[in-house]
């Protein structure tokens, strides 16, 4: 009787022990992050984190969703290549990659596998920032770090990792104005619908051009970050409309570009993302009128945003939202060998590196992997 009493009360502390290392909040503390350089807060008013300590090697998973463009497809790549080098994967006892397409309940599913699976961490690019609230609650309770990079989530009770795709947008208007003063008719390249992204980047085009006191004519198409979408897009558009003064493209740049040539458009100003072969593109057509502000932020992004939540399992101050730096560079300066490849794919995103963080890949690195899921 003794024996079982005891024995209940064991098992009742363990219980409670349990439930009291899931249950544990990060406390919130004064900064400077673990590695200031590399985890910069987003503004003075960012929150510092630090997680109960975990005992590694750690099991972290990558719950992407859309996955049918290079972007995508590259920053697969980049995670799994990330996860392989040898001091990261000394700290990896399992990294898992799930890429569920555009369907947000099927996403949410795959993060709450992971969290019933029992993983440390998971990464996630999400479909859409407000609707995975359950989901964020549950990985809470069950003690699991959320991570959420370039799409992030509405919360503060994850960690978001992401460059400021609102100033990306403003950016782009930016060159537009410069370089069209009296306005004109602009030609907006939109991603995939729903997401974070698009949304801050389509926000940040349209507040600055209602700034500017110039008219404006936006007619957008959807290109989904994909280059035969975006070139379609663009292609129809431009049978439509005939002609335009300005471009602004989201991804799927290399298309835009294209279609323009097919359809024997004339050479307008450009702000777009950091594709190869958009970059190719306004080098060799420089001279002829082509003037392009090429701006983003490559898939290394994801290798950030995994670096974040081992660092956060490892008990390290993080910010609860770290801002990352824009890759740019702009009309005239595309240098052959430094900001585009001729030797390498249209579709390799360039600027995939944050020398900041220690995260610098090579292309061959990067294409050595596939996009399937693992």
């Amino acid at each position: 009787m003794i024996r079982t009493v005891l024995g209940g009360i064991v098992a009742a502390t363990a219980l409670v022990m349990l439930n009291t290392t899931a249950m544990a909040e990060p406390e919130v503390v004064s900064g400077p992050s673990a590695e200031p350089e590399c985890f910069a807060p987003w503004s003075a008013d960012t929150k510092f984190l630090k997680y109960p300590k975990k005992e590694g090697p750690f099991r972290i998973a990558l719950a992407n969703g859309y996955i049918a463009n290079t972007w995508r497809i590259q920053m697969i790549q980049t995670a799994k290549a990330y996860a392989a080098q040898p001091e990261v994967a000394a700290k990896l006892k399992e990294f898992k990659v799930v890429s569920t397409g555009e369907d947000v309940p099927a996403q949410i599913s795959a993060i709450n596998n992971f969290i019933d699976s029992g993983y440390d961490a998971i990464v996630v690019n999400a479909q859409n920032p407000t609707a995975f609230a359950p989901v964020i609650k549950r990985a809470k309770e069950a003690g699991v770090i959320l991570v959420a990079f370039d799409n992030i989530l509405d919360t503060e009770d994850a960690i978001n990792v992401n460059v400021d795709q609102k100033g990306l947008g403003v950016l782009w208007a930016d060159w537009l104005i410069k370089h069209l003063p009296e306005g004109g008719k602009v030609l907006e390249v939109r991603g995939v619908a729903g997401t974070s992204v698009d949304t801050d980047r389509h926000n940040g085009i349209h507040e600055t051009f209602a700034a500017s006191g110039k008219k404006w004519e936006v007619v957008e198409v959807l290109g989904k970050w994909d280059d035969p979408t975006a070139q379609k897009a663009t292609a129809d558009a431009i049978a439509v409309h005939k002609t335009f003064d300005g471009i602004t493209a989201q991804g799927g740049d290399t298309g835009v570009v294209q279609a323009m040539i097919d359809a024997k458009h004339p050479w307008v100003p450009i702000g777009a993302e950091t594709e190869n072969g958009f970059r190719k593109f306004c080098a060799k057509f420089s001279a002829d009128g082509l003037k392009c502000s090429s701006a983003g932020t490559g898939p290394a992004q994801v290798a950030v945003a995994i670096k974040t939540a081992i660092a956060a399992l490892e008990g390290n101050v993080v910010p609860q939202s770290v801002k990352l730096p824009l890759a740019i560079v702009e009309d005239p300066n595309f240098k052959e060998n430094e900001d585009y490849f001729p030797d390498q794919s249209d579709n390799f995103f360039v600027g995939n590196s944050f020398p900041t963080c220690g995260i610098n890949f090579t292309a061959q690195e990067i294409m050595g992997q596939t996009e399937a899921n693992q």
